[in-house]
């Protein structure tokens, strides 16, 4: 059951976002406190699946041959990469980029990581988009369809960050619902829970904060 006060800070920054021309998505930002950043132990670096999606398309790519290429591409995925094409792309940044630029997530076939890690690595490291290994025998559609409705939270040393969780295309119940799903997840890797949050606001892309909490 979702409370009251998360569907009226849903609302209220719904309805005082400006109408746009485009589907605004919606954020949640998180203001930490008492947390010391500088170590990497206690930044937030999570995966959380939303239970109402992302109301917007996720792109998913796939390092992989075989079988697991065959069933990753009628599973939906919408880039293949095939060893082939990692040892064509080897040391080609500018090519690397383009290639993956615009994909959310990454699975491999667990052999590959070695040799992703080589030549995708620096570029995907960064971005917190270095890809899960999943066995060459593995069913990916679960995976896949489960990475579509998955947000990456990222603190990194900031106490301040953002994640999204849905767009104007969905119902507040929906929104707010993902919005206690991801702030459970947050509270559950804080040493002290929520006391270790300042405050949490919630907004459309071009629309005013509304203070949550």
């Amino acid at each position: 059951m979702v409370s009251e006060n998360t569907l009226k800070a849903v609302n209220e920054a719904i309805e005082s976002a400006p109408k746009r021309k485009f589907t605004e998505s919606v954020d949640l930002i998180v203001n930490l406190k008492n947390v010391d950043l500088s170590q990497p132990k206690n930044r937030i670096t999570e995966s959380i699946v939303l239970p109402n999606g992302r109301g917007k398309a996720t792109k998913i790519g796939v390092f992989a041959k075989g079988d697991l290429a065959i069933k990753s591409q009628s599973d939906g995925a919408d880039l293949i990469i095939s060893p082939e094409d990692i040892d064509k792309m080897s040391g080609d940044k500018k090519l690397i980029r383009s290639t993956t630029r615009g994909i959310d997530f990454f699975i491999a076939e667990a052999p590959l990581m070695p040799s992703i890690g080589k030549s995708f690595g620096p570029i995907l490291g960064p971005k917190g988009k270095m890809p899960d290994p999943v066995p060459s025998s593995a069913d990916p559609g679960p995976l896949i369809n489960r990475l579509r409705r998955t947000v990456k939270v990222r603190s990194k040393d900031k106490p301040t960050f953002h994640a999204l969780i849905g767009n104007l295309s969905m119902n507040v119940e929906d929104i707010a619902a993902n919005v206690e799903a991801l702030l459970n997840t947050i509270e559950s890797r804080l040493e002290n829970g929520r006391q270790n949050i300042a405050s949490v606001y919630v907004k459309t892309t071009m629309g005013p904060a509304v203070r949550l909490m």
